[in-house]
């Protein structure tokens, strides 16, 4: 379940296994990193807690703890309990992985990538290092190089959307767009509920100018992620090019609601600015019931005069604007 990024059931089951034997640390490493995507800090840190009082001298304790650390973004933090995993236990890859992963969220490229051809090194089958070399090489916008350690990731661990789904990202970004489309249309035959996947191929026909298509992608999407503010964020895109400015406005505002980050704020802010002179209040409807209605369409609470519909169109493009740089 885990390789599978099937996050809930592993879970379940690696917990089950501590419970029965909670004396054996094997396995605490993957728990602690499925409780990481999930999200569950306070399961996280107590599992941390408790590891740590049983056992200091386990690398999966300190991995646990590396993982904790992380979830809170304190990257520094997870980097001194990850390397102190590697001291106690220097022959474990995926110490040396989950510590990559840390240098490279503080832009430590050289560090992160000494890190995964170190995990390589000790097992040339730990697909997760081959990964992070890919996923350098990407950031690095070397992405021949990219999509090269990315396969040879998939080699290893053939039946994974997720890197599949990485593969097609690298495709588009060689300009091999249809090549994207259909690596991505594979991994998501492999795993039909996968969000990353549905997202990045939206994305991309929505890079192909194919809105249509998008959009369709999109609200299958929605589905899986209702409260993914990207989503709506990139639904809103796609009706800007169709010109449904209404419906863009719409879903921008949906994204800002969403967005817990205070960036947020910030938007608000050019709304509340963008229609603070208007003699009439104008208010962003939200009702979900509305999302069938036509761009081109006005209900009571919005006004259709030219003046307005300019405004509208400038306030489309600033939230826009303002959403690419916080994201």
């Amino acid at each position: 379940y885990f390789e599978k990024s099937r996050y809930e059931e592993a879970v379940k089951y690696f917990t089950e296994a501590h419970r029965h034997e909670p004396h054996r640390l094997q396995g605490m490493e993957y728990l602690s990193t499925a409780l990481w995507h999930l999200q569950r800090e306070v399961e996280l840190s107590i599992l941390a807690q408790e590891l740590i009082e049983f056992d200091k001298q386990s690398a999966q304790t300190w991995c646990v703890a590396g993982n904790c650390f992380s979830l809170q973004k304190e990257h520094e933090t997870a980097i001194k309990f990850l390397q102190r995993a590697i001291q106690v236990e220097p022959d474990f890859a995926y110490a040396y992985t989950l510590l990559g992963h840390e240098w490279a969220v503080t832009d430590e490229m050289d560090h992160a990538m000494s890190c995964f051809r170190n995990a390589t090194r000790i097992d040339p089958r730990h697909y997760n290092a081959w990964y992070g070399i890919g996923m350098i090489y990407y950031k690095q916008e070397k992405f021949s190089l990219a999509e090269l350690h990315y396969r040879k990731a998939l080699e290893i661990s053939p039946f994974s959307p997720v890197l599949m789904c990485h593969i097609g990202v690298v495709q588009h970004a060689l300009k091999k767009s249809e090549s994207a489309l259909n690596t991505l249309d594979v991994a998501i035959k492999m795993d039909p509920k996968n969000a990353l996947c549905k997202f990045h191929r939206a994305s991309i026909l929505f890079a192909l100018d194919r809105h249509p298509q998008a959009l369709r992608e999109l609200e299958d999407l929605k589905q899986i992620v209702p409260k993914e503010s990207l989503v709506y964020f990139l639904i809103g895109k796609v009706h800007k090019k169709m010109g449904d400015t209404h419906l863009a406005l719409m879903n921008f505002s949906w994204a800002m609601d969403l967005d817990p980050k205070g960036a947020n704020n910030q938007i608000k802010e050019v709304i509340d600015k963008q229609y603070a002179n208007d003699d009439e209040e104008v208010v962003v409807h939200l009702d979900p019931t509305e999302t069938g209605r036509s761009g081109g369409s006005s209900s009571s609470r919005h006004r259709s005069n030219s003046s307005s519909m300019e405004a509208e169109e400038s306030l489309l493009n600033d939230v826009e604007a303002m959403i690419d740089d916080s994201t």
